[in-house]
């Protein structure tokens, strides 16, 4: 994300022009923009004119100017987009007030935001800023007849392939090289900045040595790492023991990844740990809350006024603040998140244990 200006508007309202540079900046502003937000941008609608020189056809396509009030938002991550709906509130046309449109924002378009942000959405915006200077992060983990590829991004990790070679004895074994030959073409193509190879046993050796002689530029980006599986369960052990931070300063999933076994062991041996809407706000009351845990998609909907917690969450969220602890927002995205939402979707890891 790039800040390319900043100033104020109306009623205090901060205003900021932002850069989204990739997918990740998109995500993010997904979980920024909020029902009564204005957002300025470049876009094209569909004009209808009907005069003497031209018959109604249903109008051309113009590009215009908007500030728009935001009433909906949308990642439409599969199309790399952001989709901003809402009431057309300012326009270089000015026929075109109070009209619904909906603004498409693509990696690289310009707007301008302007809205009362609260703490977590200016630490979120500051956060994508910080990782613009990252480098992308491949992690590879392999077991003897199976090798996957996911990708880290700041909403989570992706698989971006996976295969299956059998080996061994029997049939339908296949030589190892076969597997490791796909494992590298994969690495290849993908191109990524920095590479984890991990996975049980001496497999993940066997798979770097290969790499390391048919593949050399990949050589000198790889690292590896043992875990006790491959494919989704070896990706989180990976982002558990920090790995990914050699090469990402503190990425936002490593870091929701070790928070969740946190609140997890603590919950399992009954310490200082709770979950739930209705006690996680007591505990705030009471000022045990040493970090608070949130899931993004349910904090955006409770903001909305669509949620049927009866907390105020943006108290909760306040108080915790005020009394020195920790406010962590969980991508929805990835598996600590899923792990959150199923807890009810806000949790708390607890200075004191709380009768």
């Amino acid at each position: 994300m790039r800040i390319s200006e900043r100033g104020y508007g109306e009623e205090g309202r901060e205003r900021l022009t932002l850069v989204p540079e990739n997918v990740d900046d998109l995500w993010h502003l997904a979980h920024v923009l909020e029902p009564g937000d204005l957002v300025e941008g470049d876009t094209t609608r569909r004009i209808q004119r009907n005069d003497d020189q031209m018959r109604d056809t249903g109008g051309q396509r113009e590009h215009i100017f908007v500030t728009l009030q935001v009433e909906d938002v949308e990642f439409a991550r599969f199309a790399n987009r952001l989709r901003v709906s809402g009431v057309i509130v300012g326009c270089s046309r000015e026929d075109q007030l109070n009209a619904h449109h909906t603004l498409n924002v693509e990696e690289h378009d310009e707007i301008t935001v302007e809205k009362h942000f609260k703490p977590d959405q200016t630490e979120r915006l500051e956060e994508a800023t910080e990782a613009a200077e990252n480098p992308d992060v491949a992690i590879a983990t392999v077991e003897e007849g199976a090798a996957y590829v996911h990708t880290v991004q700041q909403y989570g990790t992706e698989e971006y392939a996976s295969f299956t070679k059998p080996t061994g004895k029997g049939e339908f074994s296949r030589p190892r090289e076969e597997l490791f030959a796909e494992l590298g073409e994969a690495l290849a193509h993908l191109d990524a900045d920095a590479v984890i190879l991990a996975g049980p046993g001496f497999t993940k050796n066997d798979a770097r040595d290969y790499v390391d002689e048919e593949f050399r530029d990949l050589s000198d980006r790889i690292t590896t790492v043992d875990t006790s599986a491959a494919g989704d369960r070896g990706v989180h052990e990976v982002l558990k023991r920090g790995a990914v931070d050699e090469v990402q300063k503190e990425t936002r999933i490593s870091k929701e990844a070790s928070l969740i076994d946190e609140l997890t062991e603590n919950i399992a041996t009954g310490e200082k740990a709770t979950y739930g809407p209705d006690d996680t706000a007591e505990a705030a009351e009471f000022g045990a809350v040493e970090t608070l845990l949130v899931v993004d998609e349910r904090l955006r909907t409770e903001r909305q006024g669509d949620g049927d917690w009866e907390i105020d969450v943006n108290a909760v969220i306040e108080s915790v603040e005020q009394q020195g602890g920790d406010v962590v927002v969980f991508s929805s995205e990835f598996a600590p998140g899923e792990q959150l939402a199923n807890l009810g979707g806000i949790a708390a890891i607890l200075r004191y244990r709380l009768q």
